[in-house]
Formats: structure tokens, sequence, C-alpha cells
């Protein structure tokens, strides 16, 4: 547990804290240079952005906002200064939404992931992750071979065609969702095909519940989750360690309130913010509408980045109550004009056939007048009508859920 990608991994916090946001002030010069961040960032002093205090006063892009930029401005919304043709591939994902890979070697980030999922050079390593449009293939096998491992690009499905690359190359690696991994394994039993090479995997775009994790263990696979977006690439990844997700060298990862840019104290769950330094494509605050939250401390395996503790939810909680839709940053401007509050949480029920709403407030001392002030606010913010319930502190979940809908369909 105490080998390592690179000299990176292993640095301490505070140097690549300093590194970070050194390089930072340049990148978002580079970023600047692209239309629509160009006018983002027109009023922002960028050479002052160098710590997260002042990174979290810059504009978040919501990634749900990403299709309908696009369209307005083709192909890259306006967020990236460089034409189509100097990128080495392009992609897209749902939405649309297009993504550019650079001409890197290591174009998304994930050697580092592999290699610490136990993958080393000269593996071979068996791709089920879909090549046909979007970037999921590509990422996981330029990070590969970038790590220096033959990959089969064999994408989803056609498992009979799968059993006899496996049976021919002995793959030692796979990388692909844990679902088709259970699949995959699942028919070569079942046709009597040898899949016993592969023995290790790097599972991503599915969840991978513990009971899954404990039936690959008991196959004889060592897998390790990876998390990441088409835009990105690689955001964190697990060790052997297995506590929580590691954050990928060379970006910044923030956790906010849902439906804000404002970071919340470490521990609590919010919505998981990227700022990438890389200079060809960078993104500045990328909301990604997946939740988490920060791990204390730093991993038994030794590598010193922040963890985080995986995929916890969506963060867009929209809810439609009464034919008015309430989002989650409405329930973070009544926490901004009640600072005596903590967490809060709207809970949308059916009463009487009628939709209902009551926002739990966590106050102590929790004087009558505070919740009188607090529904004043809440139908102002809302124009609904609702209950408001001040709570002790600390009776909430902390689950990120700022809007719980719990309306039975």
């Amino acid at each position: 547990m105490g080998e390592y990608y690179d000299k990176l991994e292993s640095r301490s916090a505070s140097e690549r804290e300093a590194d970070l946001f050194a390089r930072l002030p340049g990148v978002l010069r580079a970023a600047a240079k692209a239309p629509a961040y160009g006018e983002r960032l027109k009023d922002i002093d960028l050479a002052s952005i160098k710590d997260r205090a002042s990174l979290a006063k810059l504009p978040v892009l919501r990634k749900s906002e990403l299709p309908a930029l696009h369209k307005i401005a083709p192909p890259f919304g306006g967020f990236v200064a460089q034409s189509p043709g100097s990128f080495a591939r392009l992609f897209t994902s749902p939405g649309p939404i297009f993504e550019p890979e650079s001409r890197d070697a290591d174009a998304w980030r994930g050697a580092r992931a592999l290699f610490a999922a136990g993958f080393r050079p000269g593996d071979t390593v068996l791709n089920t992750f879909s090549y046909h449009l979007t970037p999921g293939g590509f990422i996981f096998d330029t990070s590969a071979r970038a790590l220096g491992c033959a990959v089969i690009p064999a994408g989803p499905g056609n498992t009979e065609q799968q059993f006899e690359l496996i049976e021919a190359y002995r793959p030692g690696g796979y990388s692909g969702t844990p679902d088709f991994l259970k699949i995959l394994l699942d028919a070569a039993a079942a046709a009597g095909r040898d899949t016993s090479s592969i023995k290790r995997a790097s599972v991503s775009g599915a969840a991978f519940p513990k009971s899954l994790q404990e039936e690959m263990k008991a196959r004889g696979i060592d897998a390790y989750q990876t998390f990441g977006t088409a835009d990105l690439g690689v955001v964190a990844y697990e060790s052997a360690a297995r506590e929580g997700l590691i954050v990928n060298e060379g970006i910044i990862v923030e956790i906010v309130r849902p439906g804000t840019g404002e970071p919340v104290a470490d521990g609590d769950v919010g919505e998981i913010v990227v700022t990438s330094l890389d200079p060809h494509h960078p993104w500045v605050r990328l909301a990604l509408g997946d939740l988490s939250a920060l791990m204390p401390g730093q991993s038994p395996c030794g590598r010193t980045n922040m963890r985080i503790k995986g995929w916890m939810g969506r963060a867009d909680q929209t809810t439609k109550i009464k034919g008015m839709f309430v989002r989650p940053e409405q329930i973070a401007e009544i926490a901004k004009r009640h600072p005596e509050l903590r967490r809060l949480r709207l809970v949308v029920t059916r009463e009487n056939e009628a939709d209902a709403m009551t926002l739990n407030a966590e106050a102590s001392p929790a004087p009558e007048a505070l919740r009188d002030a607090v529904s004043a606010t809440l139908a102002a913010v809302t124009k609904l009508k609702g209950n408001v319930t001040l709570v002790t502190p600390g009776s909430l979940p902390n689950d990120g859920k700022a809007i719980a809908d719990e309306r039975k369909t």
C-alpha cells in the first residue's frame, strides 16, 4: 500500500494546495479566452484567485445548463477557445453535450486510478465501456494505454465474442460497469467458458453495492470504484485502503450547498464542484449535479489528497408543488436570510388530496417569533404557503437533501 503512480500522490497537502492555486490564475486566463468564460469572468481580477475562499466567489457553471448552452453556441457553448480540429477526438453525451478529447497521452487523467486498482504496465485490459460516440470507452482506453497496458476494445454486449477474446488474450484486468461484469461472469459460467484470467477490475458508471462487491471478491476479482464524468474524465478513485475515493491530481474539488456555490462544512453532504487545471479545456467550478461529502484525514494507503465518500445521490431536487417549481437554491436563500438557522429540509407530502410542504429548520434557541419570520420568508421566496417546524440542531439527516419529496406516486 506504499506504492504510488508518481510522487504527486504522496506530497504534503500544503504542497499540493500551493501548487494547484499557483497554477490556477494562468488556467483562468486561458479559460477567459473562450467567449462564454470571458463573459462570466470579465469583472474578476483573475490574479487574485489564489485560494479556496477566493475561488468560491466565482460563478458556478451547472452541468445541467450545458445542453441549452451548446445549442446556442455549438459545439461547446463558447467554453472552449480552440477549434474542434485542435483536439484528438470529439464526442457527444445525452443532452446533447459535446466533449472534446485533448491530444495528451493521458487525456482523461485515469492512469493513476488504474494503478491504484492494481493495474500495471504490460497488463492486458478488457475494456467494456462503449466506444460509440460517447467518451466512456476512450476514457479508460487512453488511461490504460498511458499506463502501459494493452487494451481489448470490446465495448458492452456481444458476450460470445468477448468469451473468445478472453480465452485467447487472457486479460488480467476489466474496465466497465459493475453490472456488465456480473452479466459477463454469469453468462460465462452458464456457457462453460473460461474467464478466470480476470483478477482485477476498475468499475464505474453504475452503483456498486456492498453485495455485488462481496460477490466479485468471492469470484476472485479485486474490483475498485472510479468516479468520473464525460466532461472531466476521472475525478476520484478507490485505492487498496477501501476508505472513500481519493481526489485525482490536477483538479480542485469543492462540496457546495445544492443550488448554490457556497462550500459546506467539512463532512456535510453537498454537490460536487470541480475546477480542472487543463489549459486546453479548463472547467471553472463545474457543478456536476452529484452529491458527496469530504472525509477527514488522509487515506491509510498513504495517498495524501482529499477524499470524498463517493456518489451519494443527485443534487438536483427541483420539485413541483401545487403547480409551482421549488428549487434547492430557494431553500438556500431562506437560510441566507436567516443566518441563525442551521440545516434546512423542505418535506413535501400529500394531505387531503392536495400538496403540502413543511420546512424543517434546525435552530437553537427557537423562539416563536423566529418560526413566524421563517414562515413569511418561505412564502415570499417560494410563492407558496407552508408550515415551518423548528427542530434541534443535529436532528436533520446529513444527506445533502434540501427538498425531500415524500408524496406517493
